[in-house]
Formats: structure tokens, C-alpha cells, sequence
């Protein structure tokens, strides 16, 4: 049986989603001490952990689900202010802004973690989950993640993706990912190169 689970993006990935230019996206895998990574009877990496108290051993499963399953999108989001005191959970509402959309004049900034099912408006459908080095990324699958590469500096900084162009200006578009990564999640991490979730997915509902 399938399940539906929430899954937050930012903004800029947001407009990917909506453009079509983005169908996987990158987590880390979140290791214990206990926890190690080996090899499944089909040759593919998967997180694999020992209960010592209970003499036990298993595969970890996937916290962003698994093919058939399905993932409702979470992005910053607003209402208009004369709702800001109202809590998400007490919303009567359903006139809502996206961040993503752009800025409009509008109420308080309210975070995706705190966006409730209701108000999501795009959903997609697990397609592929396999386990991999973050390095491992091919030029394609950058792509696939919402990346562009560019051939040519540009000639003045652009809004792209959340960075200006000039920011993030490669010459391939693992290189590009790689630069993204970082402004993500602080320098050294894609020289850290750790073990990442890579999901594929496909919008059905926009």
C-alpha cells in the first residue's frame, strides 16, 4: 500500500517543480553509529543497521517513501495579514499566496515546515529510490535536479534557481550542483561526500 508523506522544497525548487526541469532531488542519509551501508542481494547500496539488544539486523527503509508512494510538496507560503495571528491548524482561509510565485504585499512569512496538507498544491509519485555517493551524481542527473550549465559566463548577474547565475556559473552541470550543494549546506560538505538519498519522481498534480 502506498503512502503520502510530506517532503519540504524551497522556493527556487519550487519553480523547477513547476517548470518540469527538476525529477529528483538529493537527502542525506542520516547515519548512526549503528548504522553501516552494504550491499543488497540485487548489487545496490542500502543503509543496513544491528539491534544489538535484540540480537536483530535489517534494511533501513527510505524516509522519503518508496516507488508507487507519494510526496506532497511543503514551500513558504503566506495568507493575507489580517489572518497572521492564526495558526496554520485554525485557518479558515483558503486564499493563500506562494512565495514562490513572487513577492505581493501580503501577510507574514510562514515557513513550509508549518504549510498543512490542504494548503499543497503540488504532489508527485515516487518513481526510483537508490542509495549513492553524493560525487556520484552524473551530468544528466544534474540536470534532473533543476540545474542548468552554462557555456558562457553571463555578461550580469541573473536571478536563477535561487543564486544569481554569476554565482553558480559552471561549465558542466554536475559543477553547477556541486556549487549549489555548498550554498546549501556549508563549505566542505560536497568534499565531505556523503551517502545520499536519491529520489526520482514524476508531478502528478500541480
Amino acid at each position: 500500500m502506498s503512502t503520502d508523506r510530506p517532503i519540504l522544497f524551497s522556493a527556487p525548487m519550487v519553480r523547477a517543480l513547476l517548470a518540469g526541469t527538476k525529477t529528483q532531488t538529493r537527502r542525506l542519509v542520516k547515519m548512526k553509529p549503528h548504522h553501516q551501508i552494504e550491499q543488497r542481494d540485487d548489487g545496490s547500496n542500502w543503509p543496513w543497521m544491528y539491534d544489538g539488544e535484540r540480537d536483530a539486523d535489517w534494511w533501513m527503509s527510505c524516509p522519503h517513501g518508496q516507488p508507487g508512494d507519494q510526496l506532497w510538496v511543503r514551500e513558504s507560503w503566506t495568507t493575507h495579514a489580517c489572518f497572521d495571528s492564526i495558526p496554520p491548524r485554525d485557518l479558515t482561509t483558503r486564499s493563500i499566496h506562494y512565495c514562490a510565485d513572487g513577492e505581493i504585499m501580503t501577510g507574514k512569512y510562514r515557513p513550509p515546515m508549518f504549510m498543512p496538507r490542504w494548503a499543497s498544491r503540488i504532489q508527485l509519485e515516487v518513481t526510483d529510490v537508490r542509495v549513492e555517493r553524493l560525487q556520484d551524481i552524473s551530468e544528466e542527473d544534474s540536470r534532473a535536479e533543476g540545474i542548468i550549465e552554462w557555456s558562457d559566463p553571463p555578461r550580469a548577474p541573473t536571478k536563477r534557481y535561487g543564486l544569481t547565475v554569476a554565482d553558480v556559473w559552471e561549465k558542466s552541470a554536475k559543477a553547477a550542483y556541486a556549487r549549489l550543494w555548498e550554498s546549501i549546506n556549508g563549505d566542505g560538505s560536497w568534499n565531505a561526500n556523503p551517502w545520499v538519498w536519491a529520489v526520482s519522481f514524476k508531478v502528478i498534480q500541480r
